[in-house]
């Protein structure tokens, strides 16, 4: 015979019990919703961060590229040396210091370029000066390249 008192009690037991469980639940379930928008914030950062240094690698790999190709003496006179970079990228600033070398001795070059939100980013090199060449040599191969030999000649081969 079951005492209906005694029945009620399991039942009021019970659910506490289960409060309990739902309360330890919800602290768990927030505890990992705060760490997963912890988490995604932080991946968005970084790779806003990443880009802004691939978009910085590649202006600077530009800047170098033209000191080279107009060779460190005539980069001033033919270039700026800083201010605003080209479209798409006019909300950065670049900056060129071409330290002066003594005969065949290698230019100093610091090309820095800032981001929008003012971080800034250097590379440094040095580069040789242009000796005892036109100052727009003609760069074309001596005798014709016949390149449609040259893959008929590499597909027998295989």
């Amino acid at each position: 015979m079951v005492m209906p008192g005694r029945r009620l009690k399991t039942e009021r037991n019970g659910r506490g019990f289960t409060l309990v469980e739902v309360m330890i639940a919800g602290v768990i379930l927030a505890i990992g919703m705060t760490s997963l928008l912890t988490l995604t914030s932080r991946a968005l950062s970084m790779q806003r961060r990443g880009e802004q240094k691939i978009i910085a690698a590649a202006l600077l790999d530009e800047i170098l590229g033209s000191v080279l190709t107009e060779g460190p003496q005539d980069f001033e006179r033919i270039q700026s040396t800083s201010g605003p970079c080209d479209a798409p990228f006019e909300d950065w600033d670049f900056e060129v210091d071409i330290e002066s070398a003594v005969g065949s001795d290698p230019f100093k070059v610091l090309a820095t370029v800032i981001a929008p939100n003012g971080s800034s980013y250097e590379c440094a090199t040095l580069i040789a000066p242009k000796l005892g060449e036109e100052p727009d040599p003609d760069r074309a191969p001596i005798e014709p390249i016949d390149r449609e030999g040259r893959w008929l000649e590499m597909e027998d081969e295989l």
